[in-house]
């Protein structure tokens, strides 16, 4: 699967501010900023992410998913530790 394909399927579903998708075959690592993130727990906001990959996890195209969130003031601070490559 492209890393733009799973962007736009993430930026599509969830109400985001930046999406980046990087990794190697079927392991994937994304970072996802929103606003929305600010009032969820991690756990929430995993399945966020999780939610619209669900086919894709299921049908083997993506294995293993790595899933760093943000709100979006959290990610101007944390962007310099997490650069999308």
């Amino acid at each position: 699967m492209d890393f733009s394909d799973i962007e736009t399927l993430l930026k599509d579903a969830l109400d985001l501010d930046e999406v980046h998708v990087t990794g190697d075959g079927s392991h994937y690592t994304i970072i996802a900023v929103s606003d929305s993130f600010s009032e969820m727990s991690r756990v929430k906001r995993q399945q966020a992410i999780y939610g619209p990959l669900s086919e894709k996890i299921a049908d083997g195209s993506m294995h293993a998913i790595s899933i760093k969130t943000f709100s979006v003031k959290d990610w101007e601070r944390e962007r310099q530790f997490h650069v999308p490559q």
